[in-house]
């Protein structure tokens, strides 16, 4: 029977290359996107994934009509910058409820139907700034911190049901979400360029990152294991990141993130 599978933030970027790429191995593709259109092969919904009710009633219709959810990709997110003391709480809570409560409402929502078959694939895009948390990009790494943390405790929750979860950690990728970012220099005056300075390496070091087809293959490499590790990277650079984050101290840690982000 073909596969059925819901990536969000499917109208571009990462989402994107995976809804494609997925079509294309024989998936039945349903993409949420607040905007977009069907296309390809893939099935475009209109849905704010922080919108609880609307996401419950999307995977509802998906479940009704097909019988079956295989696979979910939480590709959902964006990203804001800025200094913490010049960022306000509303736009902290915004990067915390798309990011991390954005993709726990679609899980949440899969996970009955996925439950009752005994199967189901769930996973959930992060980012080396999880482990290596950037400064002026705080709220976000933390964001994504608590992707990997909820991804872990998830795991074992729905373990016993067939149902595996991962947490993919990607590095630098040349997508929109460089131009789709919120930006905030407030306070670089106060503190001496550094924000805008800290900006300007993390857009450059992105530009020249991996485009988001790369990261699809990624992801559809992962998706041919026998079972999905719990957290992995792509790249052997930012695996080597990951890896200096277990053996270093997070003094020495934090000192190197200083002198590439912060000075």
């Amino acid at each position: 029977m073909t596969k059925t599978a819901i990536v969000t933030g499917g109208s571009s970027g990462i989402g994107r290359a995976v809804a494609l790429r997925l079509s294309e191995n024989g998936y039945k593709v349903y993409e949420f996107s607040r905007k977009g259109k069907s296309s390809n092969g893939i099935t475009h919904c209109t849905v704010d994934v922080t919108d609880e009710e609307l996401v419950q009633k999307n995977v509802k219709e998906i479940f009704d009509r097909e019988q079956r959810i295989d696979l979910v990709i939480n590709s959902a997110g964006f990203g804001i910058s800025g200094g913490c003391e010049f960022t306000s709480e509303a736009d902290a809570r915004r990067q915390v409820e798309v990011n991390l409560f954005g993709t726990a409402n679609v899980d949440k929502a899969v996970l009955p139907y996925m439950r009752k078959q005994s199967y189901g694939k769930i996973i959930n895009i992060s980012s080396v700034a999880a482990v290596m948390p950037l400064p002026f990009q705080v709220w976000y790494s933390a964001s994504k911190a608590g992707i990997n943390s909820y991804t872990l405790g998830l795991a074992n929750e729905v373990k016993p049901y067939g149902i595996e979860v991962c947490a993919v950690m990607f590095g630098d990728l040349c997508t929109g979400f460089t131009s789709a970012r919120n930006s905030f220099v407030n306070g670089d005056a106060e503190y001496g360029g550094r924000i805008s300075r800290s900006l300007a390496k993390a857009e450059k070091d992105e530009q020249s990152g991996q485009t988001p087809d790369k990261a699809a293959k990624y992801i559809m490499h992962i998706l041919r294991k026998k079972k999905l590790p719990l957290l992995c990277t792509m790249g052997l650079g930012y695996k080597g990141a990951v890896l200096l984050d277990r053996i270093l101290t997070s003094r020495l840690k934090n000192f190197l993130l200083y002198k590439l982000y912060a000075e």
